[in-house]
């Protein structure tokens, strides 16, 4: 130990007993409820193996020295240039957003590009789509076009692109589809449409969710055993990485683990382990690491308001994520060894509160300074204070949203510092913890056979829904507090009310009716394709389905190419594949 440590760890003995013991018999208190971090929490720290610098290796300070948005945020504001997600053109995709019928999202994407949002198409589908069925089937009735759009075949796809031709070709914008366990069959749908309009395959840029494995932990809109499907991101990967260089392959959604009860350290080892799946999985199909891993991308980490943990946490995970690629896998593309995502820290919408829903706002802020201070865009309009209410964000918390991100940046110049938080006792302990805990889980995971051992075993379900039962007791029992929730909401407190513009976004007309138009339109598809062809090759995909080694996208897009439904396809699947089952909590 060096004389300066020495020297630290006699101040910090002498201040507790001097400084600190006195206060806490003043409060009658057994222990301090703040800490202080000094130069022994973090002692042997190295720089440059532990942080580095922005845009290099481990990529704990971040991903990028100079950032696009800051680069150009004076030119942005002098034009009065609307620099927010939805808006920027053919950059990229944009609000996620879907509901009705393909006609009624069509018609909300044409809204949009009237008031300048004309990025691509970042869908959401409704459950049934999710989860493989088809609007007429029974099972779908009541939830048609009610949290999503409802796409039962590459007609309704075709629908929805009306919106998009000309300067806004899909060549020309980017498109992102929140699907996981038939990834396969959207993938299709979005191939064969460019084919019918005569794009090269090449030139498509987005990105399907297809991360079906978070789907047993998380969201649970699966349909097969994870086994095979498995099976179906390897096929999906092959295919993209050969056909559609541009398109990513995933989306990893840790983020959706976290909204189901994972704590912080879950959430990163079971991202982590997932995402090793994925890789290993597209390498024993015949890819190298350089090829798959800049194709894998990261739906977002994140999701509470402790603001200090999620900045570490952010830190961790970029850290961690690179030396798995770099030294596991033998990664040598920079790009594949950084975790891109939209944004990194957030509060996640599961921290926003049916109660007094105005504090969402504030909230939301909490987030934005998080994600700025840990190497992203600060931005605060996720989610809108709105998000309990309902279905669709009114225009007026989507423009508060984004007028606090602008505040965040311009006037509280957020991002003039990349990784402020570099070297800081305290951050640099936290960021090591975090990473020792996630480390732990992880090696814990590798041994039950990786990802995919801890889900047919439960492991993972499990945990997280225990998890999510202690922290639901903790706001009951008041261990901790959510201000109007269970804490400060006596008869004196105010409930703060705003106008809220929702029949131009989601119409409940539209809603509504979505179920009844969308089976007539159905039956007519039906009634009007060539129904032979369509048995043709179903029964092709059943045959190659059963052989493991057959990829399976070149006769799923010929099956979407005759107009075979999503059901017809997945049900094909379904009788070779088998249908998962739900883990015993």
């Amino acid at each position: 130990m060096s004389n300066e440590m020495e020297k630290v760890n006699k101040a910090t003995e002498l201040w507790e007993e001097k400084v600190v013991k006195p206060r806490l018999g003043k409060f009658k208190l057994k222990e301090n409820q703040t800490k202080f971090y000094t130069p022994k929490d973090i002692e042997g720290f190295n720089f440059l193996d532990k942080v580095g610098y922005p845009g290099t290796y481990p990529y704990t300070a971040g991903n990028d020295p100079v950032p696009k948005w800051q680069a150009f945020a004076a030119k942005q504001a002098i034009a009065s240039t609307r620099y927010e997600w939805g808006s920027t053109g053919g950059s990229g995709a944009g609000k996620y957003a879907g509901f009705g019928t393909p006609e009624d999202y069509r018609d909300y994407l044409l809204r949009m590009h009237k008031i300048g949002r004309k990025a691509g198409p970042n869908f959401a589908f409704d459950l049934p789509t999710q989860c493989g069925y088809d609007s007429d089937d029974p099972r779908a009735e009541g939830e048609v076009g009610k949290v999503g759009v409802a796409i039962d075949s590459l007609k309704d796809f075709e629908i929805v692109y009306e919106a998009y031709h000309d300067d806004l070709e899909i060549d020309k914008v980017a498109s992102n589809f929140t699907m996981n366990s038939a990834a396969s069959v959207i993938i299709a749908m979005y191939a064969v449409l460019a084919e019918k309009r005569g794009i090269p395959l090449e030139k498509l840029r987005g990105t399907p969710q297809n991360d079906i494995l978070k789907e047993y932990v998380g969201r649970g809109t699966y349909i097969f055993p994870p086994r095979p499907a498995l099976r179906l991101f390897r096929d999906t990967a092959l295919f993209c990485t050969k056909n559609m260089p541009r398109l990513n392959v995933t989306s990893i959604g840790g983020y959706h683990m976290r909204e189901a009860g994972a704590t912080r350290e879950m959430d990163l080892a079971y991202s982590m382990a997932i995402g090793a799946t994925y890789l290993q999985v597209a390498i024993d199909g015949g890819l190298d690491i350089d090829e798959i891993a800049p194709r894998v991308t990261f739906n977002g980490f994140g999701g509470s308001m402790e603001i200090y943990q999620e900045i570490a946490f952010q830190r961790a995970a970029r850290r961690m994520w690179a030396k798995m690629l770099k030294e596991r896998f033998g990664a040598k593309n920079p790009r594949g060894m950084m975790i891109r995502q939209i944004s990194t820290a957030h509060i996640g919408c599961s921290s926003t509160t049916l109660q007094r829903p105005l504090n969402n706002i504030s909230r939301a802020v909490v987030g934005g300074i998080a994600a700025g201070m840990s190497g992203a865009l600060p931005f605060a309009a996720m989610p809108p204070y709105d998000e309990p209410l309902g279905l669709g964000h009114s225009l007026e918390a989507q423009q508060l949203g984004h007028d606090a991100t602008r505040i965040l940046i311009y006037e509280a110049k957020l991002g003039e510092v990349n990784d402020p938080w570099a070297g800081s006792y305290f951050m640099e302990k936290l960021t090591d913890d975090i990473e020792k805990s996630a480390t732990v889980e992880f090696e814990k995971i590798e041994k039950m056979g990786g990802a995919l051992g801890a889900i047919e075993s439960g492991y993972m379900q499990k945990s997280v829904s225990r998890n999510a039962y202690v922290k639901q007791r903790k706001i009951e029992n008041q261990e901790e507090f959510v201000v109007g929730v269970n804490c400060f909401n006596g008869p004196n407190e105010i409930d703060v009310k705003s106008e809220r513009s929702l029949e131009n976004v989601y119409p409940s007309e539209l809603k509504d009716t979505a179920g009844v138009r969308k089976i007539e339109s159905l039956k007519k598809l039906k009634e009007e394709r060539d129904n032979d062809e369509v048995k043709k090759h179903l029964a092709s995909l059943k045959e190659h389905a059963g052989d493991e080694e057959v990829n399976l996208m070149p006769d799923i897009i010929n099956c979407v190419r005759s107009y075979a439904t999503l059901q017809e396809i997945c049900d094909t699947l379904r009788g070779v594949f088998g249908v998962a089952k739900a883990s015993t909590i």
